[in-house]
């Protein structure tokens, strides 16, 4: 729904735009220029949704192997302890502990088509235990602004579809998006705990907290000392060496567990067609309505205003071109994936702004449409202060994104 008021809303602005740069301006190639542009980005969105097939397929088969392999498992052993201390009022031993543990296990691996289910079995079974059906529970709050802070070890379409917009090293922005998005879930954590009255400083709370905090620090810490040429030779490097790490890591496990492993890769590599193909006529659909939006003029009026009021506070503005994605990010995944690639298209995708629209893109998730799918899946009516906190998380993992950005590729 939000989706359909945001296309036809492009639409009409930039339809006003037009008439009166036409009427006032006297520019009489806009109309043309913008009619032009709806087929331009038609033929983009077509060829960059069939270019994505073959990288789709290939991660969404390895991906397969992990899942197979008993990754998600692995996770959920890892951080058990953690989440008994973030859900107090679900009780021992009840099943939703382990949906729920699934569900952001999936997510950090990328696995959108298994989390989904999970997430709707966890809400559905938070349901069961919770006293007031309309009105949203402290557990179901928590488990949606962890959706929503959109933590992933893995951003895989991120990186898909740099490499299908010709970045050089699509994976270089893996590790600034680790970043991002750890920052993000932090403060979704904490803006929740303190909403709950969750005592982060308990010992395991603050254990796990803590640790991870200190390493990413670290991480943060060991990049400030390096010189900008270094950053960017260390930070690809390493982010390449983990992804292959990972990958193997998934061959092994499923090796080990007796997993078929190619055709397991098979497996999900038809997922990964099947899926790539489906997205054609979405991709189509927000980037011709992105592009009329952008060539009536109205993304210049839009990024002109932001760039004079942070000129005018004398702050640099390079990331400014990349703000549009973390705007759309709450509100819809596929119109900010419309706006990474706008994005990426403009300016390049080894840009500064193009990289930190993948940034954006990677650091958060759909917050609303998050809420929307899983309280409306179960009848939850009045959902408290979970907008409030998945947009706290939002606000973090952008400011995080910005400075990360310039830490890694200004």
């Amino acid at each position: 729904m939000i989706l359909n008021y945001i296309w036809i809303a492009l639409f009409l602005i930039a339809f006003i735009v037009a008439l009166i740069k036409l009427i006032f301006l006297g520019d009489v190639t806009v109309f043309p220029a913008v009619m032009n542009s709806t087929f331009d980005m038609a033929k983009v969105g077509f060829e960059l949704s069939l270019g994505l097939t073959g990288v789709m397929t290939l991660w969404l088969g390895i991906m397969r192997i992990g899942e197979k392999g008993g990754m998600i498992n692995i996770l959920s052993r890892g951080v058990s302890p953690f989440f008994r201390k973030l859900f107090p009022e679900i009780p021992k031993d009840h099943p939703v502990t382990g949906s729920i543990i699934m569900n952001l296990a999936a997510n950090m691996l990328g696995l959108d088509n298994a989390a989904t289910p999970l997430g709707l079995k966890a809400m559905k079974q938070l349901q069961e235990i919770n006293p007031d059906k309309k009105t949203a529970s402290n557990s179901m709050i928590m488990f949606l602004v962890l959706n929503t802070s959109g933590l992933t070890i893995i951003p895989v379409s991120v990186m898909v579809y740099r490499a299908q917009m010709g970045a050089a090293d699509p994976s270089d922005v893996f590790i600034p998006i680790l970043l991002s998005t750890f920052f993000s879930t932090l403060a979704g954590i904490i803006a929740v705990s303190l909403f709950q009255k969750i005592n982060l400083f308990n010992k395991v709370i603050l254990a796990y907290l803590g640790g991870f905090t200190l390493f990413i620090s670290g991480i943060i810490w060991y990049f400030t000392t390096l010189s900008k040429e270094q950053v960017g030779m260390v930070s690809s490097l390493a982010g390449n060496i983990i992804l292959f790490t990972i990958i193997i890591s998934f061959i092994l496990l499923a090796v080990r567990k007796k997993v078929n492993v190619y055709e397991t890769f098979i497996e999900g590599a038809v997922d990964g067609f099947k899926i790539a193909v489906k997205i054609i006529p979405y991709l189509v659909a927000i980037l011709v309505a992105i592009g009329v939006f952008r060539t009536s003029g109205a993304m210049d009026f839009l990024i002109h205003g932001i760039k004079s009021f942070f000129q005018f506070a004398g702050v640099d503005t390079s990331f400014v071109d990349a703000l549009p994605t973390a705007f759309m990010k709450p509100l819809s995944g596929s119109g900010a994936r419309g706006l990474m690639v706008d994005t990426m298209k403009n300016f390049g995708a080894d840009s500064f702004a193009g990289r930190l629209a993948c940034t954006f893109q990677g650091a958060t998730d759909t917050t609303f449409y998050i809420i929307a799918v899983y309280f409306g899946s179960v009848g939850i009516s009045k959902t408290r202060y979970a907008v409030t906190a998945g947009l706290i998380a939002d606000l973090a993992g952008i400011i995080a994104a910005i400075f990360i950005a310039y830490l890694f590729f200004a």
